[in-house]
């Protein structure tokens, strides 16, 4: 399964980011010679007019050739002599899919360092040439891979919602409010015990994490009761006429969750101090954790000092310490704050799926893409200022192993994983790093501000520099999945 998911992730993913590069070449006019699923030798393949589309040998990206694409910049990166431009099979290729964490490079990997090319020979430019058309439009060339890989992921959220609804916690237990997000007249929803299970709200019955939500939110204003068990009781709050109140109410309280680490970020506090993937966490410095929520709490509070952390292994309780680093965070007042993170991640409760109408299911579609957007995006600024360890970035092998748990999860897990890679996947590409989409957009852009584009041999040598920072990055990544693999 683990094998098949890969494929068809990798596959389908290379394939609509090429696809936005053909159809927006034959859009404006390109000529479009290969299109390519995979990078190096052909296996199989097929001509249908000006193209040729083939299957390549290895699965790690694609290419669209189109024609007079820098053919002598694009055979130097490929690591062969620059050939004649006219030659029908000097391929160009544009942008592919990166693995996790990484950017893979879009013209393949050469086995040997590039020798000296020979003189290339220059035909003259035909009007369907990729170079013969004006800077807006091969920009929109460029730049529609990216669009493509985010219509996708849209698309795809969208679909789950519309097919399967809106995603839910399968719980109602009770696992945490907070008495101080709480509006004026709900103050004893804080009485509910921690742990408890929520079964009404009002006349309405809850039978998962959103249901609790929406009946918050949506039953009339004024008093009601919140019934429930385990043990048992009741409480009656006030319901706000004001909706932003209401939003406050609902999101005062979470769900109950846990307290049991299912990943470990590498060279994390939580690595470092010796926490693994499984463990249950009993006590945070001698004060039990019941829930998700007390563990995270305590941590965050005690940033930078060291913290006896009780776990739960193999049937026998251990004691390991930790230091959580410092990190800022905005908390629910939106002010910034000092909070401690050690760097865990949290097994959470199986989903539910809640039917929504179809224009919710758009809005769905949308709220999940920008969030996912800004998640990727956050974590890549987290990176570069050092807030989040190298030793998170992934390789082909971290694909396969979370494309394997996505599609054992089931078909709309399977397809919000795609959505979400192909959103990575996006985002990566759109670095200005030579070679990959960002690279040409910052090419065009100087053109457009020098009225003349950079020449060939400088597109070369920053291409091939380019090369140099993907195939480090690469490395980076396969070396910190082999580490994982052996446990270090």
């Amino acid at each position: 399964m683990t094998i098949l998911a890969t494929i068809i992730v990798l596959g389908v993913l290379i394939f609509v980011h090429e696809l936005g590069h053909f159809l927006a070449a034959r859009s404006v006019g390109i000529r479009v010679e290969r299109f390519s699923i995979g990078l190096g030798p052909r296996i199989w393949g097929f001509q249908r007019g000006d193209t040729e589309y083939v299957l390549s040998a290895i699965p790690l990206g694609g290419y669209v050739k189109m024609g007079g694409m820098d053919d002598e910049v694009m055979a130097r990166i490929e690591g062969g002599e620059a050939q004649n431009a006219s030659a029908p099979d000097a391929p160009a290729p544009s942008p592919s899919a990166p693995e996790e964490g990484t950017s893979a490079p879009e013209e393949g990997t050469p086995a040997n360092a590039p020798s000296p090319p020979a003189a290339p020979r220059r035909r003259g430019p035909r009007s369907d040439d990729y170079d013969s058309k004006p800077v807006w439009a091969r920009a929109w060339v460029i730049s529609a891979g990216v669009i493509m890989n985010m219509l996708f992921a849209f698309f795809a959220y969208t679909a789950v919602a519309a097919g399967w609804g809106s995603a839910e916690a399968d719980t109602t237990r009770l696992g945490q409010v907070r008495a101080e997000a709480l509006p004026a007249g709900a103050e004893a929803f804080a009485e509910v015990p921690v742990g408890a299970t929520i079964v009404r709200i009002g006349e309405r019955e809850v039978s998962h994490w959103g249901e609790v939500r929406a009946a918050l939110t949506e039953l009339p204003a004024g008093p009601v009761t919140v019934h429930f068990t385990d043990p048992e009781g009741s409480v009656e709050v006030r319901l706000p006429t004001d909706q932003v109140e209401r939003t406050r109410l609902a999101g005062s309280a979470t769900f109950w969750t846990e307290p049991v680490l299912a990943f470990i970020e590498p060279g994390s506090p939580a690595d470092r101090g010796g926490l693994r993937s499984g463990d249950r966490i009993v006590a945070v410095n001698g004060e039990p954790v019941q829930v998700w929520s007390d563990f995270q709490g305590r941590i965050q509070e005690l940033p930078g000092e060291e913290v006896r952390v009780t776990v739960l292994r193999e049937g026998g309780e251990l004691t390991r310490v930790v230091t959580p680093d410092a990190s800022e965070a905005r908390g629910p007042d939106g002010e910034l704050r000092t909070i401690g993170r050690v760097g865990v991640g949290v097994q959470n409760p199986p989903l539910a799926y809640e039917r929504v109408a179809p224009l919710a299911a758009v809005a769905v579609g949308w709220d999940e893409t920008v969030y996912v957007t800004g998640f990727i995006l956050g974590f890549l600024r987290d990176l570069v200022t050092g807030q989040v360890s190298p030793r998170n970035l992934g390789s082909i092998v971290t694909i396969g192993e979370a494309s394997g748990q996505a599609a054992a999860e089931g078909i709309p897990v399977f397809l919000s994983f795609m959505a979400l890679f192909s959103i990575n996947l996006a985002i990566l590409n759109l670095l200005p790093i030579p070679v990959l989409d960002g690279g040409h957009l910052v090419f065009l852009a100087i053109e457009a501000v020098r009225g003349k584009p950079v020449s060939v041999e400088q597109r070369m040598r920053w291409s091939q520099v380019g090369f140099v920072v993907l195939i480090g990055i690469m490395a980076l990544a396969l070396g910190n999945d082999f580490l994982r693999l052996f446990g270090l």
